[in-house]
């Protein structure tokens, strides 16, 4: 399968490596991203485990070494700032090949530069229609012309527009798991300069990270679906995050005003995606869109895999049925125990009770602390 049109939806991380590995198998990709350009920052991802190769067969490894984020241990404190356990971080552990944490801007932007001689790509845009035949899948766009494609990949996250328009409404795919995250940059250097520090209160904790010269905040919390939760309403996720941080110690006070002037909040659902099949026809999903856990930064690392595996197929496959099949195949073993140890992770990160603090704390300084 060569010389094929591709459209992909989103330029995040999945969609560039993809459009990548798809023009060295002879297709012509083209992304389209909804925002006017790529973030320069963003809050902490991992490469690690299978993306690791990947990544160094783009030939972008060292680039995201030198964009790695300053952490190289986990401090854990209570309400007075009295650190109660530290835990040396991964990537600092050493290795033949350790894992990188850095800003999933930092990321996504060294994935876009290796892509974007072999790509076409179109910011400020989005798909608006989708109608597929036998040969082919007719686009039109927000802004652009329509056009038409062999094929379309929607690699567009947890909010995904091609899932919507070819698989149906989110809420049959997308499950809430008790769970709201919010990260936002903050003002001046972290303090420890090298620690990620963690305060839990009982279904809440606050982290500060120092990322990379510039400290980030997250927030994330236990608390079932919230009617008319908007994830594009920022004023409304300010409102959410200060009432269910209300009377919280330590610095949260401060932290929570910094929430409210921020101008660059994220907040939305932490959320599995599921679905019995990831193509139908001429259209696949990839990443988020397709089996989104959105805890612990195993995202990423996903969508990279993901990205190389489906494009190994559809060079490799003689059609683009067989092409899914496999990919699909292939990628829901490295996805399925991600998704079933969403809840594991969410115990850890976000003890219920304080004697699961406790716990917990116990835990990490026995095992795992120095």
């Amino acid at each position: 399968m060569t010389s094929q049109s591709v459209l992909i939806s989103g330029a995040g991380v999945a969609g560039p490596t993809l459009a990548y590995w798809l023009a060295r198998h002879g297709f012509q990709p083209t992304v389209v991203e909804r925002s006017q350009d790529l973030r320069s920052s963003g809050n902490p991802v991992d490469v690690r485990g299978p993306a690791i190769p990947v990544a160094e067969e783009m030939g972008v490894m060292p680039r995201l070494r030198a964009a790695a984020t300053q952490a190289t241990a986990m401090s854990v404190v209570d309400a007075t700032g009295r650190q109660v356990a530290r835990i040396k971080m991964p990537a600092a552990r050493g290795g033949d090949k350790p894992e990188v944490e850095l800003p999933r801007g930092d990321l996504a932007n060294a994935l876009y530069e290796t892509a974007r001689d072999d790509a076409e790509f179109l910011f400020d845009d989005t798909i608006v229609t989708l109608r597929q035949d036998a040969d082919g899948v007719d686009v039109t766009f927000g802004r652009a012309a329509p056009r038409r494609f062999d094929l379309v990949i929607g690699a567009d996250g947890l909010h995904s527009t091609v899932r919507r328009l070819e698989f149906g409404p989110e809420n049959d795919f997308v499950t809430h798991v008790g769970l709201y995250v919010a990260t936002l940059p903050l003002d001046g250097p972290a303090d420890p300069p090298h620690d990620l520090v963690l305060y839990n209160t009982p279904g809440k904790l606050v982290a500060l990270h120092p990322g990379r010269g510039r400290a980030w905040a997250a927030f994330i919390f236990r608390s079932p679906a919230i009617p008319g939760f908007d994830h594009r309403d920022t004023d409304q996720h300010k409102r959410i995050v200060a009432e269910a941080y209300a009377g919280a110690g330590w610095r949260v006070p401060e932290l929570i005003e910094q929430v409210r002037k921020a101008e660059d909040l994220y907040f939305d659902s932490v959320s599995s995606v599921r679905l019995t099949t990831w193509a139908r026809g001429r259209i696949a999903l990839l990443g988020d869109a397709a089996s989104c856990m959105s805890l612990l930064g195993d995202g990423s690392t996903l969508a990279m895999v993901g990205a190389r595996t489906l494009a190994r197929a559809l060079g490799e496959e003689s059609g683009h049925a067989a092409a899914f099949r496999r990919y699909e195949a292939e990628h829901r073993i490295l996805v399925a125990p991600k998704q079933r140890n969403v809840g594991r992770a969410a115990g850890l990160l976000v003890p219920k009770t304080r004697l699961g603090i406790t716990t917990r704390n116990l835990t990490a300084r026995v095992l795992l602390g120095r």
